[in-house]
């Protein structure tokens, strides 16, 4: 009876040392139960902050993306005009006189930004900004500031924005334009000045003349009609004021 008393006590004995391990074992557990669901917790409020955070910062960069979009778009429509970036393209007469010598011939067209003194010939149009002296021969249309021609020999139209000057023993074929003319040549065509024409005595003009005013020198020839159609006074409607007068 011994024996299975003490084997009795040992057994009570071991399940009572046994008992407080596994009550610690189930709080150990609990425990970290607690603790997994309180970090899980800590977690979501961690991401859903983090979400909030991400969200809030997303609104304002694209609030300012917006904001940037619309004021480069708005920017060229509000934006001051520059006057200044307006570029001249107007052309400068340049000071200095080009020579074409007797014994050259050009076939084609020419055009400087200075003044053109032509000697030989040239077979084409001719244009000068400066002032064109003709000594030679043209075979086309010339255009300058300013144009005399002495001994000269034209086939062509005759352009100035200035006046025009024909010396004796020039003969020129084709019409003339200016603001004024000197004529003491010849020519066979129209006269179209916004000015005074002076016809000297060796002039002589097959063609319509439209002028200012006309000053015709003893000698000088004129096979065509004269109009001051640019004279101040205009013939046809002071007649037509004079007859209502009556």
């Amino acid at each position: 009876m011994g024996f299975f008393s003490d084997l009795k006590e040992d057994l009570s004995q071991a399940v009572n040392e046994l008992m407080p391990d596994d009550e610690l074992m189930t709080e150990k557990i609990e425990t970290e139960e607690v603790e997994t669901d309180e970090v899980q917790e800590a977690e979501a409020e961690t991401v859903n902050g983090f979400d909030a955070d991400l969200s809030a910062m997303l609104d304002k960069v694209e609030e300012e993306s917006y904001v940037q979009e619309e004021e480069i778009y708005v920017a060229p429509v509000t934006a001051p005009v520059k006057t200044e970036m307006a570029v001249n393209t107007s052309k400068r007469v340049m000071d200095e006189t080009s020579v074409i010598t007797e014994s050259m011939i050009i076939n084609g067209n020419l055009a400087t930004e200075g003044g053109l003194d032509i000697r030989g010939s040239i077979v084409g149009n001719v244009e000068a900004l400066g002032k064109l002296n003709i000594n030679g021969v043209i075979q086309g249309n010339s255009q300058a500031a300013e144009i005399y021609a002495e001994n000269a020999k034209i086939t062509g139209e005759l352009r100035s924005s200035g006046s025009i000057k024909v010396g004796q023993s020039t003969v020129i074929i084709g019409n003339v334009y200016a603001t004024s003319a000197v004529i003491a040549g010849a020519i066979k065509g129209d006269i179209d000045v916004k000015g005074p024409v002076i016809l000297d005595s060796s002039a002589i003009v097959m063609g319509d003349i439209k002028s200012k005013s006309v000053q015709i020198n003893n000698g000088a020839v004129i096979e065509g009609m004269c109009s001051q159609c640019y004279a101040e006074v205009n013939p046809t409607s002071f007649f037509e004021e004079l007859k209502k007068m009556k």
